[in-house]
């Protein structure tokens, strides 16, 4: 139980204060975040994002299943932690490991973010819904609560800088993708299936 707690408070903290980092950022309080290069708020925000990783991780080891949630809710959560991760990595190879970083390496439009403009974070809300309930740790739920604020609040923050390095071309985008998912995505989708279905 005391390594647990320190193992949480030490997550809590770290997700936190980048919490803070980055919602002063999305209300224009704070440059913060997004990123664009390699100076001291990339270590320091990748620094406090690794402890909280680490934090949760740990915790979901040493409290494997002590929920005792039903099997469904653990194949549920199981589900959509590996649908999440399936595309977290997809639209990761997208991007390119600098982006992924929150580097400034160009508007991608294709692949994985012509479905949605944050293909990543729809699969990490996925996998980080997901993640609680496959694991059965019970303070690995408020920890990945800290995660679904960022995934959440990231877009607003990164969406002026967007704006102000890609100007029209990034309005025109988001002008026709939803920032997560919604009827274009769908659109879309179906316009990819019935274009292979002719294909074949």
């Amino acid at each position: 139980m005391i390594v647990a707690r320190a193992l949480f408070a030490v997550g809590l903290v770290a997700g936190l204060a980048n919490t803070v980092g980055i919602v002063a950022s999305a209300l224009g309080l704070s440059d913060y975040y997004p990123l664009g290069e390699r100076d001291r708020r990339f270590y320091v925000f990748w620094g406090l994002s690794h402890l909280l990783n680490g934090a949760i991780a740990a915790l979901a080891y040493v409290q494997w299943q002590q929920f005792d949630l039903p099997d469904t809710l653990q194949w549920a959560g199981a589900g959509l932690f590996l649908v999440g991760a399936v595309v977290v990595v997809g639209a990761s190879r997208d991007l390119g490991v600098e982006g992924t970083q929150g580097m400034a390496t160009g508007l991608r439009t294709d692949g994985w973010y012509r479905y949605s403009r944050n293909p990543q974070y729809v699969g990490y809300l996925l996998a980080t819904v997901g993640f609680p309930l496959w694991t059965g740790a019970p303070l690995t739920a408020p920890l990945c609560g800290i995660y679904l604020l960022w995934w959440v609040t990231f877009p607003i923050a990164e969406e002026p800088w967007l704006r102000g390095q890609y100007g029209d071309a990034y309005e025109r985008y988001a002008s026709r993708v939803p920032r997560f998912v919604g009827r274009a995505t769908l659109s879309e989708l179906r316009t990819v299936v019935v274009s292979r279905r002719n294909s074949q």
